[in-house]
């Protein structure tokens, strides 16, 4: 099972990828990253995306319609895709025996991408990271 390294360089291995880190998004920090930034610096970036992170998997409205929510090692987002005129950012929330509060995100350009082979990807590695 890998780790946070291994599972980042897994992630740049995707087509079109140019980043990614693996964030934790109740403290806005990067716990391992790779590759560019889209700010320029990984730890803006990261802070950034937890914002986002932490809206999604807070606020009622993005919960399961039959009341679900949260349960134990869960969120009730799977992953959030952010596109602009030429990228995708792709938070995969990761479920840990914990507080799931870590996601992995991809940068991937928009024309050389493939993002529905990101999404399966980051949802495999997401279910094979270890923590700790």
């Amino acid at each position: 099972m890998p780790g946070i390294d291994e599972c980042l360089l897994e992630a740049m291995k995707l087509p079109g990828a140019r980043g990614a880190a693996v964030v934790d998004w109740t403290s806005g920090l990067a716990l391992g990253t790779v590759g560019e930034s889209p700010s320029g610096d990984h730890e803006t970036t990261a802070a950034e995306t937890a914002e986002l992170a932490r809206m999604a998997a807070e606020f009622p409205s993005f919960a399961p319609a039959d009341g679900s929510g949260w349960s134990d090692g869960d969120t009730p987002v799977n992953d959030l895709i952010v596109s602009n005129r030429d990228s995708y950012h792709v938070l995969q929330f990761v479920r840990t025996t914990f507080d799931s509060s870590v996601f992995l995100h991809l940068w991937l350009g928009r024309t050389e991408g493939n993002l529905a082979l990101a999404r399966i990807r980051l949802g495999e590695m997401a279910r094979q990271l270890v923590l700790g």
